[in-house]
């Protein structure tokens, strides 16, 4: 007599789990730009030293997410998933205990790269035990969560920095013990069923654009080329202005607006509540048609941010503007819709190859630029944020060009039929036209 067949798990279940890799992602890098200057003065670090330590740090999430995404197209998002939160686990354990810059330093480059192979694993995860009824709202949670990290961890630091090495062991402490809860809750989950049946697929020979569409090279090639190459420029350019604004904000209106560091530090809280509300009403817009608009809505914003400054100089007043418009911005025309995009976009097993690239070449573009930022601001903050201002106006115009009709007729929300058969896993006959 057969047993009956698992129960599939709740997609909100999955989303909550798997999301907060978005959670130990943004606290992470928060926790470690607090902890470093602890460990600066206890470890007698150099300025190299400390720059090494805290790009290691970068430059892991961006490698991490290259193979990581392949590794899930390859394995399974299961074992993927856990094996990351295992190396992020040893990882800040590691830094908790670090007692010399080696041991710092391998914890950086390790925790770098379970985190970022964690990230692109994790949104397929998501999307593939989603419902199109609730698969955009499932992927907005997860940025909503990515936001709850890095509050979490901005207010720990805050509160325990001043204790020295063992405030950072409060730090780390707190992320190792979130990161062992969530193993424990993603050893509930299974293996994605879209991933088993398209790779159990591919080892019958059944033709299908789900299973044969594995090599990445096909992300060069119609259909794909269009959509990868346009959320890879779309999320690098957008990310620039908003690690711009989190990385060098306070530095900037230090620096360029006469302002002291502890008005500095204050200037973004009241921004806040509208990143929290616009996150949530993301939530409510993702599986709708009216995302599109939206999209374009924040996507004026995102030009508008850097503008903001560029042309009417840096202050309390301008600086503020200009976060609020990030704030909504980035909300509507940012990460949120790029996960809708991409999940919609590329078959099964070159799902999370794709989206780790995206992420990948992200993460590096913004290391890159971090490095020559304090320079560009030398020529003036308004030569920075004029740049700021053009490239986030060309990502946006990319995305906007290549999804204006493909956003119409994706079935997420539309109710119609995908462009894309790989959406629906259609077999292909010989000819290699969809049935």
């Amino acid at each position: 007599m057969s047993s009956a067949s698992p129960r599939p798990p709740r997609p909100w279940w999955v989303g909550i789990v798997s999301g907060m890799a978005s959670y130990i992602d943004a606290a992470a890098i928060v926790s470690f730009g607090i902890a470093i200057i602890v460990f600066q003065s206890a470890l007698e670090l150099n300025e190299l030293q400390v720059g090494l330590a805290s790009g290691a740090l970068t430059f892991g999430v961006a490698v991490g997410a290259i193979f990581g995404g392949g590794l899930g197209d390859r394995f399974g998002r299961r074992p993927v998933f856990t094996v990351t939160m295992v190396m992020n686990i040893v990882a800040l354990v590691a830094l908790m205990v670090a007692p010399s810059f080696a041991v710092l330093l391998a914890g950086a480059v390790l925790l770098g790269l379970g985190a970022g192979a964690d990230l692109p694993v994790s949104l397929s995860t998501i999307s593939e035990a989603a419902t199109d009824k609730n698969r955009g709202r499932l992927l907005g949670f997860s940025n909503l969560l990515w936001l709850a990290g890095a509050v979490a961890a901005s207010l720990l630091g805050s509160a325990v920095a001043a204790q020295g090495m063992a405030g950072v062991r409060i730090i780390f402490g707190h992320l190792a013990v979130v990161a062992l809860l969530v193993l424990l809750g993603r050893l509930t989950i299974p293996e994605s069923e879209d991933w088993m049946a398209a790779r159990a697929g591919r080892s019958r020979g059944v033709a299908a654009v789900r299973s044969d569409r594995t090599r990445v090279r096909e992300l060069l090639r119609t259909p794909y080329a269009a959509p990868f190459m346009a959320l890879t420029g779309f999320y690098t350019l957008t990310n620039l202005i908003a690690n711009t604004t989190g990385q060098y904000g306070n530095y900037v209106l230090v620096n360029y607006g006469g302002v002291s560091l502890q008005t500095a530090a204050l200037v973004g809280l009241p921004v806040l509540p509208i990143s929290i509300f616009g996150y949530l009403w993301f939530m409510r817009i993702a599986d709708k048609p009216v995302r599109f608009r939206y999209f374009t809505i924040g996507a004026v914003f995102q030009v508008l941010s850097p503008l903001t400054i560029a042309i009417f100089g840096v202050n309390v007043v301008t600086y503020l503007v200009s976060i609020v418009f990030t704030a909504v911005g980035t909300a509507f025309a940012f990460e949120g819709i790029m996960k809708v995009w991409a999940q919609r976009s590329f078959p099964t097993l070159l799902r999370t190859t794709a989206q780790g690239l995206i992420i990948a070449v992200a993460r590096f573009a913004a290391a890159l630029v971090a490095g020559v930022t304090p320079m560009l601001l030398a020529a003036g903050p308004s030569v920075l944020y004029g740049i700021l201002a053009a490239l986030g106006l060309a990502g946006c115009g990319w995305a906007w060009l290549v999804f204006r009709t493909r956003d119409a007729h994706d079935e997420f929300g539309s109710g119609t039929a995908p462009q894309d058969p790989t959406l629906a896993g259609t077999y292909l006959p010989a000819s290699g036209h969809a049935t």
